[in-house]
């Protein structure tokens, strides 16, 4: 993949995370592994930028997702 699509990917993971830990709270999940296989995937994008040598990946993902708010405003 290429940077931009690691970043996404990332992003989509996070907004996935955070989907689940709501169902956790106001439902039962069918699967509460699924909680713990995300955490893993997200672990897994960040060895990948690391390995590449990416800096700053913490910032440039909150730079890409204030680009994305205010292009959705």
């Amino acid at each position: 993949m290429k940077t931009e699509e690691l970043h996404g990917e990332l992003d989509r993971l996070r907004r996935h995370l955070f989907e689940l830990r709501a169902q956790a709270v106001t439902e039962k999940l069918e699967n509460p592994n699924r909680i713990t296989l995300t955490k893993r995937d997200i672990a897994r994008v960040f060895t990948v930028m690391k390995e590449r040598g990416e800096t700053g990946i913490e910032q440039q993902q909150y730079h890409l997702e204030a680009i994305a708010a205010q292009q959705h405003t």
